[in-house]
């Protein structure tokens, strides 16, 4: 496992299905509705089961760059964090901010609900179209960010589905820390 430490908090990557993860919360790649879709958000519904629908029923949807908590189900990991990722446009709307509330409105969600573990995707890489190297460095760049800032959660996984996906990540998490290292 990759791991870079940041202050007391650690940042670590793995290759897996994040709907095993026994973290305090598991983020969701949702769409607006909340109500399950494809890729991540399908698997997360189908494997916490009914109760995650139903609570989502109740939040009536979420904007895009937002993010919001439900009940993990029939999950190992107590909450799901909703949020909901852009659609790649090339760039030019904005975007990176919206990708980057996404990992920031997830946290402040979590530490809010005191959940000091917390396992993301790779959120707005699949059928959204992400490229996944830009995707990577606004994640862990935000997610580096707020963990300065706050001292929380303790423990943030991205948990990548492909290998081709964490090979990414992994030049991005040591880009940063070379950064890091220099500052």
């Amino acid at each position: 496992m990759d791991t870079l430490t940041v202050g007391k908090c650690s940042m670590e990557l793995a290759r897996g299905d994040i709907t095993r993860e026994s973290c305090a919360a598991i983020v969701n790649a949702a769409n607006k509705t909340l109500l399950g879709g494809g890729g991540v958000d399908g698997a997360i519904h189908r494997a916490g089961g009914p109760a995650i629908l139903d609570a989502c029923r109740k939040l009536n949807g979420c904007e895009t760059g937002d993010a919001k908590i439900t009940t993990g189900g029939n999950l190992e990991a107590k909450y799901v964090i909703h949020t909901v990722g852009p659609v790649w446009n090339g760039g030019t709307r904005n975007e990176a901010a919206k990708l980057a509330s996404c990992y920031r409105r997830s946290l402040e969600i979590a530490v809010e609900n005191d959940c000091e573990s917390v396992a993301f995707p790779a959120i707005s890489t699949g059928v959204y179209g992400y490229p996944i190297v830009q995707a990577a460095e606004v994640a862990l760049g935000t997610v580096c960010e707020f963990l300065t800032e706050t001292g929380h959660p303790q423990t943030v996984r991205f948990i990548l589905f492909s290998e081709s996906d964490l090979e990414v990540y992994r030049a991005a998490l040591a880009t940063l820390a070379s950064k890091i290292k220099d500052s």
